[in-house]
């Protein structure tokens, strides 16, 4: 009988150890758990981020959701899922889907730009440089390629990067004389470009500089005029175009040339606030995330013009300024 009281009564207090716990989870974990959404693009850096973040603030659990920046606000706005952070490839996602009912403002904070790619074993890859790389990627014996401009991004503004060097250059017809060469190396995504350099079937990619840098693999800078990557070039850019299809068969879109900016806000309804706040602050850090950020490739626009600063938070404003 005593045995079976000791036995019930060890039970109790496993039951009772086992149920605190659970409650302490859940609770810290409703508490702690700061939801962010971020553009593909974005993985690399933020992953390592939020490993630096959390050596400042182990007790904040992050959680990373990455996908396109559209799908990221369709997320948001269709489905109603949890988020306390956006970080949008394009801030214009934040500003045409999320303001003003999911969030009130957009902070600009990093760029990206389009860059050629190549590796030790590419054709000439001893000689190129940012003033001959079109020379050498129009030679005969030279392959390069490009992801479809009707599937990727990457592959419109590749072209777009076409128009821009022969103005830049101002040499006639030269995006003509890209975009006929090579069409047998056209790839619906990045990733499979990589492959087809790695294993030495084409010399040269249109890729992004960020991209290449945290592949490990040498790339060509392009001048400011050409890469897509300084705001101030703005208007320059917006003079070349590309068509691409859209959503039905026979419609076309215009894609007009432009800085590719990053955009990133907390939203209204963040259920962690606090720890939003924080992240914030680290991510925009000069000595911190930004760091990280321009050590894989996509330089800080901060402190960048917004159409929505006088609704950022004070905290936040040093790393925005108005128009």
């Amino acid at each position: 009988m005593k045995i079976l009281k000791k036995i019930i009564s060890i039970l109790f207090l496993v039951i009772i150890i086992i149920t605190a716990s659970c409650i302490n989870k859940n609770s810290d974990k409703q508490k702690k758990e700061l939801i962010i959404f971020h553009a593909g693009s974005l993985s690399v850096p933020f992953k390592q981020i939020t490993e630096e973040f959390n050596k400042e603030y182990p007790d904040i659990n992050v959680k990373l959701e990455a996908a396109g920046s559209r799908k990221c606000a369709r997320k948001i706005t269709d489905l109603n899922l949890p988020c306390d952070i956006m970080a949008s490839a394009d801030y214009k996602v934040i500003d045409n889907l999320l303001i003003p009912d999911f969030a009130d403002w957009n902070i600009k904070f990093v760029s990206n730009e389009m860059s050629i790619v190549f590796n030790e074993k590419s054709l000439y890859s001893e000689n190129i440089n940012s003033k001959n790389w079109y020379d050498i990627l129009l030679k005969k014996d030279v392959i390069f390629g490009r992801s479809d401009p009707n599937s990727d991004p990457c592959g419109y503004r590749a072209v777009l990067v076409t128009k821009l060097a022969e103005k830049y250059y101002n040499i006639p017809c030269l995006s003509d004389e890209f975009l006929k060469k090579d069409l047998n190396y056209i790839r619906p995504k990045e990733v499979d470009l990589i492959s087809l350099l790695e294993s030495n079937a084409i010399d040269y990619i249109f890729l992004y500089r960020s991209v290449a840098q945290q592949h490990k693999l040498k790339y060509i800078i392009l001048p400011d005029e050409i890469n897509l990557k300084n705001p101030d070039y703005k208007d320059y850019y917006s003079e070349v175009s590309v068509e691409v299809s859209g959503k039905k068969p026979g419609e076309k879109i215009i894609h007009k040339g432009e800085p590719m900016i990053y955009g990133v806000t907390i939203l209204k309804n963040a259920s962690n606030p606090d720890a939003a706040k924080k992240f914030m602050n680290f991510l925009l850090d000069k000595n911190k995330g930004m760091k990280i950020m321009e050590d894989n490739g996509q330089p800080s626009v901060i402190p960048a013009p917004s159409e929505t600063f006088n609704k950022i938070p004070d905290y936040l404003k040093k790393y925005s300024k108005n128009i």
